[in-house]
């Protein structure tokens, strides 16, 4: 279990990438990447639901089931007819179960070629970390940047930024382990 230092909180109000006012300014770069092959990861309930409502279906989304700490509305839930994997994740920490349930994700993306939605328990926020690391070469990450927009996270460029960050948090790190 990765716990977040207090002092290393501040590390995370940087971006992973280009903030964009909404899903719509990104659609055609999306296609782009959906028309290669390369995987489009989700993080967080608007981010999908915006995703979604666009017709883009992330190959992987992640999603705790509230909107700023809120429970999300009813026609606002998130349903995938393929794969739906369930975990736990307390706020300022990365599970190992997160950890393993995000490595499941990718090898069952890989193997079936279906879609994956990660449900959490508790909260999927700092998600970004493992699947900015694990994700396969050429993907790309989408998750909200609160009051700002939404980033898109070309994961290739940030492998060894996330990795650092890591280093912020107290215990094991899963990421050489498994």
């Amino acid at each position: 279990m990765l716990i977040l230092r207090e002092n290393g909180r501040s590390a995370f109000k940087t971006p992973f990438g280009e903030i964009y006012s909404s899903i719509n300014d990104l659609k055609n770069i999306l296609e782009k990447y959906k028309s290669k092959s390369h995987l489009i990861i989700s993080i967080g309930d608007v981010t999908t639901i915006n995703l979604q409502k666009a017709w883009i279906i992330p190959d992987m989304a992640i999603i705790d089931n509230r909107i700023e700490r809120k429970e999300s509305p009813q026609e606002d839930k998130i349903f995938y007819d393929k794969i739906q994997l369930h975990t736990t994740n307390p706020p300022g920490i990365i599970t190992k179960e997160l950890w393993k349930t995000i490595r499941k994700g990718f090898n069952l993306i890989k193997s079936s070629g279906n879609d994956v939605l990660i449900v959490v328990d508790g909260e999927e926020d700092l998600a970004v970390l493992p699947c900015v690391i694990m994700a396969p070469h050429g993907s790309v990450l989408l998750y909200g940047q609160p009051g700002e927009g939404v980033v898109l996270c070309e994961v290739d460029k940030f492998k060894d930024k996330a990795k650092q960050l890591i280093d912020k948090f107290e215990g094991d790190l899963p990421w050489k382990s498994i």
